[in-house]
C-alpha cells in the first residue's frame, strides 16, 4: 500500500493545566514540542499545524531545514474549539491551493493523512509505527495505536485520507465544535495495534514536563 501521507498536527489547546504556557512551545533538548513533533512527521507531503499565531516562528525554522515538506499554519473557528474542530480546520488548510475535490491520492494529496498532537516528546518513532501498522492491514481505513496501559490514542492516528473527509462531512462546523475525536471517528473501520513504550505520554501539567526534563520557561 502507497505509504505517502499528510499531517495534522494539532498545537492550538489551552494548556491550562500550564498556567497558560503554550505546550508546543515548551523546549527539550533545545527544540520546541513543536518542533520535535514537526520532525516527527518531515517525511509527509505537506503539513498543517491547527493553533495560534505565535508558532508562525517554529514553523520558519522548521522551513529552513533541509527537504522540509510544506507546511501551513491554520486555525479551528472559534479558537479552542476542540480537538475534531482542529482537524477540520487542518484538513481545510490542507486543501487549500489543491482544488476544492480531494482526488485520493493523486498529485493533490496523499492517501493517508496522520494525526498527531504535539505535546508527546517521544513521538519521533510514531509515524513510523503508523505506517506499518497500515502494511500489517490495509483492509481497514483507520489506524489506532493502544498504548502499555491499554489506552486507545486517537490523537496519534493515521486515517485514509478520503474516509477522514467523508467523517468530516457528517458533521456541521457547529456540531464539529466540542466534538470529541472518537466520535468523529467511530465509524471508520479500524485496526489497533501496541505501541512502543512511552511513544504517546504528553505533557498535561508540569508534573508531567519534570518527567521528560522539561523546565518551566523563565518568567
Amino acid at each position: 500500500m502507497d505509504r505517502t501521507f499528510d499531517a495534522v498536527v494539532l498545537a492550538g489547546g489551552r494548556s491550562s493545566r500550564l498556567s497558560g504556557t503554550p505546550k508546543a512551545l515548551l523546549r527539550l533538548d533545545g527544540k520546541t514540542l513543536l518542533l520535535r513533533t514537526l520532525e516527527a512527521v518531515s517525511g509527509a507531503r505537506r503539513i498543517a499545524v491547527v493553533g495560534p499565531g505565535e508558532l508562525a516562528g517554529e514553523l520558519a525554522a522548521f522551513r529552513r531545514g533541509a527537504d522540509a515538506p510544506a507546511v501551513v499554519l491554520t486555525r479551528e473557528d472559534p479558537p479552542f474549539a476542540g480537538p475534531a474542530a482542529g482537524i477540520a480546520a487542518g484538513v481545510a488548510a490542507l486543501d487549500q491551493g489543491t482544488g476544492k475535490e480531494y482526488d485520493g491520492g493523486g498529485a493533490r494529496g496523499a492517501g493517508l493523512t496522520l494525526i498527531l498532537a504535539c505535546d508527546m516528546p517521544a513521538a519521533g518513532r510514531l509515524p513510523g509505527q503508523l505506517l506499518d501498522a497500515v502494511a500489517a492491514d490495509p483492509s481497514v481505513r483507520l489506524w489506532l495505536p493502544v498504548d502499555a496501559g491499554g489506552r486507545v490514542q486517537p490523537l496519534a492516528c493515521c486515517a485514509d485520507s478520503r474516509a477522514l473527509r467523508e467523517a468530516l462531512a457528517r458533521f456541521t462546523a457547529a456540531e464539529l465544535q466540542g466534538l470529541s475525536v472518537r466520535k468523529l471517528i467511530a465509524d471508520l473501520p479500524a485496526a489497533r495495534f501496541p505501541l512502543a513504550a512511552a511513544a504517546t505520554d504528553d505533557v498535561d501539567t508540569w508534573e508531567d514536563a519534570g518527567r521528560f526534563g522539561i523546565e518551566r520557561p523563565a518568567p
